[in-house]
């Protein structure tokens, strides 16, 4: 009777922990985070950094004791959601990325590298010094960066619609404000998280 016990009580936690790692498997952040290495990498026209090969499979940790495999029977989606990738080859996407990579290299390369913009840490882009640009080019430089964006606010949403999950938008954002960082030049700015300019 007590092993019965014990076994049912062993079965109700297992079936606890497993809603609880559902929930927090939902968002398959390392999927966004890749996809949107690769969109930034190619706005940006950097080469990625640390980045496994595409072909290379994710393989399951060895020797999985036996909790872990009830663990994956009880919630297939956990290790499916680690599997998961993010679309962001839609042509509204790949339009807007279009866009974003032409402003970057004919308008907004240079006023990174002179520190008069940065990345914010919301994954937007704000004029840091207006000082540091010539009165005449000012205007053209708030335009482009209304336009950068505009379009890096429907990027976020587009790519959470492609996906199937509008309420994605938010933590797609988060992933893209990460990259934005991570694959800025030596010299550009960029907010902290509680706002404050630092140099990278």
């Amino acid at each position: 009777m007590r092993k019965l016990f014990a076994g049912v009580a062993t079965f109700t936690a297992l079936a606890l922990l497993a809603a609880c790692v559902t929930i927090n498997v939902y968002f398959p952040e390392a999927a966004a985070d890749k996809a949107a290495e690769q969109f930034v990498d190619k706005v940006l026209d950097t080469p990625a950094q640390g980045t496994p090969p595409a072909n290379e499979p994710q393989q399951p940790p060895p020797g999985k004791s036996p909790g872990a495999m009830l663990l994956d029977f009880l919630v297939p989606s956990a290790y499916a959601q680690q599997q998961a990738n993010i679309n962001v080859q839609t042509p509204q996407i790949q339009a807007i990325q279009a866009r974003m990579q032409q402003r970057f290299g004919s308008v907004l390369s240079k006023y990174f590298d002179s520190g008069a913009i940065g990345f914010t840490r919301d994954g937007l882009v704000a004029v840091r010094d207006a000082a540091a640009v010539p009165l005449p080019e000012r205007p053209a430089l708030n335009t482009a960066v209304a336009d950068e964006n505009r379009d890096r606010q429907a990027v976020y949403r587009e790519i959470a619609v492609a996906n199937g999950q509008p309420g994605w938008e938010p933590q797609i954002r988060a992933s893209f404000a990460k990259q934005w960082v991570q694959q800025a030049r030596p010299g550009w700015y960029y907010q902290d998280a509680g706002g404050a300019w630092k140099q990278k």
